[in-house]
């Protein structure tokens, strides 16, 4: 999954973006501003990996924000202005996006930003694709990135999973964890380990998950709120 965040003062623009990229299943993006100070300072203390970044702003250019960025970040340039194509590419940008864009513009350019990445950052095997478990005297295939949350009941578990019923299987809370990358979950109580990215809202020490709401032990609340912050 890439990381991004999309940088342009008109918000019109932004809305663009997120709805391409809610549409391209390995595109993250965690925020849009239209301020791009307010950016640079996000950039600076959560680094991302790529960046939907407007040139032509007032108050700082994309250009400008770009040659400030410390980090090893792509950018995907986006302007209504073709003169500025030019300085784009010769900062080494994954692309430029003239406005209006298509979707399927838009997707070649997130395609090749897809490229550069996995070139760079090659696919660990630290995680099954799949956990096989033993429920209701079978071997289930329960495929990992559609795990919602696990609730701990006694001596089983109940595995909830998008779009299908639970699972529900003897197994104790540790043995489940030590099946998963501990980088995608986290135990929170007792009775539960969550997604980690299928967290929606976290509100009272409650989050919630796919309409669910998991409650936030006291002893693991510290190194939740750590992880959840970082």
């Amino acid at each position: 999954m890439i990381k991004a965040i999309a940088i342009d003062d008109e918000l019109p623009a932004l809305r663009v973006i997120e709805h391409f990229c809610s549409k391209v299943d390995f595109i993250e993006l965690e925020k849009t501003f239209n301020k791009p100070a307010e950016a640079l300072k996000h950039i600076r203390k959560y680094p991302v990996d790529l960046l939907f970044l407007d040139i032509n702003m007032p108050s700082l250019t994309g250009i400008e924000l770009y040659k400030s960025v410390t980090q090893n970040t792509m950018a995907i340039f986006t302007t209504a202005y073709s003169e500025y194509a030019v300085e784009g590419f010769n900062l080494n940008a994954v692309d430029y996006l003239l406005k209006p864009f298509t979707r399927e513009r838009f997707e070649q350019a997130v395609n090749k930003a897809r490229t550069f990445y996995n070139m760079h950052h090659p696919q660990e095997n630290t995680q099954e694709e799949f956990l096989f478990i033993r429920a209701d005297y079978s071997l289930v295939k329960i495929p990992v990135a559609d795990i919602l949350y696990i609730e701990g009941l006694d001596d089983y578990l109940k595995i909830h999973i998008a779009g299908q019923k639970p699972v529900v299987a003897r197994m104790t809370m540790k043995t489940m964890q030590e099946k998963l990358n501990p980088k995608d979950f986290i135990r929170v109580h007792r009775s539960f380990i969550v997604a980690f990215r299928k967290i929606e809202m976290v509100r009272n020490k409650l989050i919630t998950i796919a309409g669910a709401e998991i409650p936030i032990g006291s002893s693991y609340e510290v190194v939740f709120f750590e992880y959840f912050k970082g």
